[in-house]
């Protein structure tokens, strides 16, 4: 049986996007209420940062912690010191309360105001792409950070293709796995980024069967997406006028994805995503909504 879990985007506690958020505890509150078994980290310092204190907060609502994302800055070699720092740091946390199972999701800072891939997102041409010394230096420091997590806790690390940023379409996704070391760099996969970003999620499931660690269940609307594309808008505004809907409503085939996820025998998690912005939606009645479209399909 996949495990379920939701993640604090769901209720607009995203990376890079200041705003309202209403506290960790109602969040956990309203996760468990709502039928998940475990939840990612979120923003470094959103939950709390000793280990005993995040231990007491989730057992208290039989929550596992399975992951973390951590705005890592691959593209700049000045700055990778500072990202193997910053993922070390939030590996100790995920291995003291999360286990050896648990594991760091690497992503460059998205939604930047200004940056040419926030102003381009769901529409990145090839142009758009890194130089290949750029691959070099982003490919470089994602295998030093990946190293690092490794050597330092023993956790494993997932890199997450996002709109918005360096790694979004299909072919910059296959790219970057083929310049990184598969022994301690997988992928986590999300259904609605690959999507937004021009790709089928079913067959990039099948591309990178073998190296897809973590999984994240996130729709994709596609007449919003296609306004997006029409309309010239920002990554954020994107998200904001609600390109990544509830499960069920958009045109990701999540019954095809979990059978062939139990094809390959699949064990870890299914994160649901649904990403709004700070202060938006009702986040409460949508998770419980996508977790009972989620049992629907069996899950």
């Amino acid at each position: 049986m996949l495990k379920i879990a939701n993640a604090p985007c769901s209720w607009g506690v995203i990376e890079g996007i200041d705003g309202d958020r209403d506290g960790y505890a109602r969040l956990l509150d309203e996760m468990q209420e709502t039928g998940y078994d475990g939840t990612e980290l979120g923003d470094w310092g959103f939950m709390p940062t000793d280990p005993e204190k995040l231990s007491s907060e989730l057992e208290a609502r039989k929550l596992k912690l399975l992951a973390s994302w951590v705005s890592v800055f691959l593209h700049d070699a000045s700055r990778h010191a500072q990202s193997e720092a910053e993922a070390v740091r939030t590996a100790g946390l995920l291995a003291a309360v999360g286990g050896s199972s648990a594991m760091v999701v690497l992503g460059n800072d998205p939604y930047i105001p200004n940056h040419p891939r926030n102003l381009n997102a769901g529409r990145i041409t090839p142009e758009m792409a890194m130089t290949d010394a750029q691959w070099d230096v982003f490919a470089e420091g994602a295998n030093r950070v990946a190293s690092a997590v490794k050597r330092e806790t023993g956790l494993r690390t997932v890199f997450h293709h996002h709109i918005a940023t360096w790694i979004e379409t299909p072919l910059e996704i296959a790219k970057l796995l083929s310049l990184t070391d598969p022994s301690v760099m997988g992928l986590c996969f999300d259904t609605g980024h690959y999507s937004f970003a021009g790709g089928d999620p079913l067959e990039g499931l099948e591309l990178h069967k073998d190296r897809i660690w973590h999984v994240h269940f996130k729709d994709h609307d596609p007449k919003i997406a296609a306004q997006s594309r029409v309309e010239g808008w920002t990554g954020v505004q994107a998200v904001e006028h609600g390109v990544f809907c509830e499960l069920g409503h958009g045109d990701v085939n999540f019954a095809a994805v979990k059978a062939k996820l139990e094809s390959w025998g699949y064990d870890g998690w299914i994160v649901v995503e649904q990403d709004v912005l700070p202060g938006t939606g009702n986040p409460k009645e949508s998770a419980r909504r996508n977790r009972e479209y989620l049992r629907g399909i069996g899950l």
